[in-house]
């Protein structure tokens, strides 16, 4: 039987320190039938020239070169267009795969049913050396789903993303990454997982680079702008809703966010999530309440203290 194509869209932008170390790690797969397809989005940091170099010795990978930064979403879809692949990987260039990553994933996705359009599976975190930190999910922070999670993912957070193997006809059905957002992780899963299931495949295949001023490092800064986007998932998740408990879901999510919006001084986005919130539960006084101080208090300070006492070990 005739193995599928696999397309690797590789995503940089100033990230010169790693990209050569990504490609080649795409470049040594085991599986043959590997499409690498690079888009660097308006890199300033000698990136550029780096992948020049790269496709010195692989004339034949196909090359986004874009002049002005356009944002991931954006950037992940004009590499798309190129895509002829059964499978699409996103592959931010400061990640790894490891040299089974496609093959092991390959296998995996063809035994699954046509219902499954995302796999996932574990990884391992990485510092800006290399060194290894900790398993994703051994950690025993999060806990993994599979088939219908649509209602899991709207207020739990639990796939890695760089892990993802994805349908390439999913994506083509939901038009690529929504170009309006800043980031695409969350709109996708919830646009693909309400028509899609997901399936976890329990073995250590990427490895995620934790890198200082990443989009994950970085949300939930001051007045971030990314929080505009969460906004608009939200809003695109009540009108997908089908049920009271998705509701629900949809609603500690607006909690969590709000607390979040508010602490770091998003005030507009604060007054997004409210309506969305009193448009479920009009009876929460408590954000009611929260509501009348969002534009009269700036606890931005406060959360960056709180942060910086739970995660600086």
């Amino acid at each position: 039987m005739q193995k599928p194509l696999v397309s690797v869209i590789c995503l940089c932008y100033n990230q010169a320190r790693f990209v050569l170390e990504t490609l080649e790690s795409v470049v040594a797969q085991d599986y043959a039938l590997v499409e690498m397809i690079i888009v660097d989005d308006a890199s300033e940091d000698g990136s550029k020239e780096l992948i020049d170099g790269f496709l010195e010795r692989y004339p034949d990978v196909p090359y986004v070169d874009i002049k002005f930064n356009v944002g991931n979403t954006t950037a992940f879809n004009q590499g798309l267009k190129l895509a002829t692949g059964k499978y699409v990987i996103d592959l931010a260039c400061d990640d790894l795969l490891v040299p089974n990553r496609i093959s092991e994933q390959v296998e995996f996705f063809e035994e699954q049913s046509e219902n499954v359009g995302v796999i996932y599976s574990d990884a391992v975190y990485i510092s800006e050396k290399g060194k290894e930190t900790k398993r994703h999910f051994q950690s025993g922070q999060y806990e993994a789903y599979e088939g219908d999670v649509y209602l899991k993912l709207i207020d739990t957070y639990f796939v890695p993303p760089p892990t993802m193997m994805i349908r390439k006809y999913v994506l083509d059905h939901l038009g690529g990454y929504d170009k309006e957002l800043a980031y695409e992780d969350f709109d996708f899963w919830i646009r693909s997982s309400r028509d899609w299931g997901y399936a976890y495949q329990d073995q250590v295949l990427t490895r995620i680079r934790r890198v200082k001023n990443s989009h994950s490092d970085t949300l939930y800064k001051y007045e971030d702008k990314k929080v505009a986007s969460t906004v608009l998932v939200c809003q695109k998740i009540r009108k997908l809703n089908r049920s009271e408990l998705e509701d629900e879901a949809l609603a500690r999510r607006l909690r969590y966010e709000i607390r979040h919006a508010f602490l770091t001084g998003c005030h507009q986005e604060v007054e997004g999530f409210m309506k969305l919130l009193i448009e479920i539960d009009k009876s929460d006084l408590f954000y009611k309440c929260l509501r009348r101080l969002n534009f009269g208090i700036n606890l931005s300070v406060m959360r960056q203290m709180i942060h910086w006492v739970k995660y600086a070990r």
